[in-house]
């Protein structure tokens, strides 16, 4: 397996990566006009059609924040069923246990991840799962050209569906604000344009903490990946790196505020759920 081999695949199976979700996803996100359609599938990865497009840089991406969050709702609304769930506290669980089985050592700030992630989660219990991306980064993003030969028309295509699963579609804009350094700002843009309003105080507090989330998935990622990797790269300085900038916000005096805005919405959110009526109580088919 050589380097590009590696980055591209997940050649020994541990870093929760399905195929059978990626392709499925893929083509759902296909079929709905904001991904490259694929175009046939290996055993380790899942090639798209070659597509006219160049890459968006830091910028790009900030000015088109409204068009990637209509890209993601419409994905997240989608009735697209994935075989894997994604959870990251359920993530970094599975990561820890394969390092200990090889032998590894993981660094105390890894139990300081876990500990806020299970706080996170509780205060944000996932309602109604959806299909989501879950790797999202400036990457994931290309845009067609304009003259493009397949139809594309100059839009935003998203790529890179290898941790695609059902879960909550509040991480996929967490993860995505993380990740690119979002500033208040363009978060602001970027929860309206989902939403199609002005977000709640609530809406707000659960997109800082999927933040927290975001970065602990990562140092989890590069636990691992110094583990089980043979690239020559530095993955225990990009562990320390997010877990650093995690424990960082999760010492901030906000982050309890976070937690307690964000639980409160989730408990009404939940106490305004209809009801199922009992099996009993349906009126029988004519």
């Amino acid at each position: 397996m050589n380097e590009l081999g590696e980055i591209l695949t997940d050649p020994q199976g541990m870093l929760g990566i399905d195929r059978e979700s990626e392709r499925l996803a893929g083509e759902a996100a296909a079929g709905l006009g904001i991904a490259p359609a694929p175009a046939g599938g290996l055993d380790d990865c899942l090639p798209t059609r070659l597509v006219n497009a160049g890459a968006l840089d830091a910028p790009a991406l900030a000015a088109g924040v409204e068009e990637i969050a209509h890209a993601l709702r419409r994905f997240h609304d989608s009735a697209t069923t994935l075989p894997s769930r994604f959870s990251v506290p359920n993530l970094l669980a599975s990561y820890a246990a394969i390092v200990r089985e090889r032998g590894g050592t993981l660094p105390d700030a890894y139990a300081q991840a876990q500990a806020a992630t299970a706080r996170i989660a509780a205060a944000l219990p996932v309602g109604v799962r959806r299909p989501c991306h879950n790797d999202l980064r400036a990457a994931s993003f290309i845009r067609a050209s304009a003259a493009s030969p397949e139809g594309e028309d100059g839009r935003l295509l998203i790529v890179g569906w290898e941790y695609a699963g059902t879960g909550d579609p509040r991480f996929d804009l967490g993860n995505l604000s993380m990740n690119d350094a979002f500033d208040p700002a363009t978060d602001e843009r970027l929860l309206t344009a989902y939403h199609g309003r002005a977000p709640s105080a609530g809406e707000r507090a659960a997109h800082r903490l999927m933040r927290v989330l975001s970065d602990a998935r990562a140092g989890a990622w590069g636990v691992l990946r110094a583990c089980i990797s043979e690239l020559d790269f530095d993955f225990d300085g990009y562990a320390r790196e997010h877990f650093a900038r995690m424990q960082a916000t999760v010492e901030r005096r906000e982050f309890e505020r976070w937690l307690a805005s964000a639980s409160a919405q989730s408990r009404q959110a939940q106490a305004q759920q209809p009801l199922t009526p009992p099996a009993a109580a349906t009126a029988p088919a004519a």
